[in-house]
């Protein structure tokens, strides 16, 4: 049975395939992840009209006969996000959080939370004028605590995620981030370990709270949520960029 699958969507991956195809990859709105086969999208680009490019919101029409790739029919931009286009900063924030959604959410699920969740991050980093790798980074290092949460897998901040002894608010502590959370030194600790403003702060981002982050916390808080992505997918940080 053919079922046509029309969703708002967005690309985060594509490669060659065969001479002229292109296997690309969306996170779709209705569907969660899927692949699809785009014929002859290497041989022109009139088709899709330079719709099959990450960061604008796309629409997409697909058609799914139940196998593991579906069949790209039609895309268009939906919103194009040409402030993420023009900024360096901007641009590499959001291809990171693409290549975390792609690695993070399963295939076929839709999953709501997520997809707000990256809509928020590009829409910052596309609205609010980037103008620093600082602001990117800050940006980025909410969504990936926000991305965590919104699949099951937010950090224990509040206790020790072995003994459920609670850590006093503003303390530094222990934290394994493959683990889920804060260590406490009874339970043998953890190699990490994080000030009480980072705790504090991370928290209030997990709650979708607006936060500050300096350049060196928002550097921490993305290893930190790397680490726990690591944990539940195939993904590893030291290849970002490359996968």
């Amino acid at each position: 049975m053919i079922r046509r699958i029309d969703s708002a969507a967005l690309l985060v991956r594509s490669v060659a395939y065969g001479e002229a195809d292109v296997i690309a990859t969306f996170f779709t709105r209705e569907s969660g992840k899927l692949s699809a086969v785009v014929r002859g999208a290497r041989k022109s680009t009139k088709r899709f009209g330079g719709a099959l490019e990450p960061i604008h919101e796309l629409v997409v029409t697909l058609e799914d006969k139940g196998k593991e790739l579906c069949v790209l029919k039609e895309a268009r931009i939906q919103r194009p996000r040409t402030g993420i286009a023009t900024n360096l900063e901007a641009m590499e924030a959001a291809g990171q959080a693409l290549r975390w959604v792609r690695h993070l959410c399963p295939a076929r699920t839709p999953e709501p939370a997520a997809w707000r969740s990256l809509e928020d991050v590009l829409e910052a980093l596309d609205t609010e004028g980037v103008r620093s790798a600082s602001e990117a980074r800050r940006h980025l290092a909410i969504f990936g605590l926000r991305l965590l949460t919104d699949m099951g897998y937010a950090l224990e901040l509040d206790r020790c995620i072995r003994c459920a002894r609670v850590c006093p608010e503003g303390r530094s502590a222990f934290i394994d981030a493959a683990g889920g959370g804060i260590v406490c030194t009874s339970c043998g600790g953890a190699r990490r370990t994080i000030s009480g403003e980072l705790r504090v702060l991370a928290a209030r981002a997990q709650r979708a709270e607006s936060v500050l982050l300096s350049w060196e916390i928002a550097g921490e808080i993305i290893e930190i949520a790397e680490e726990a992505m690591a944990a539940h997918a195939d993904f590893d940080p030291s290849l970002q960029g490359r996968t």
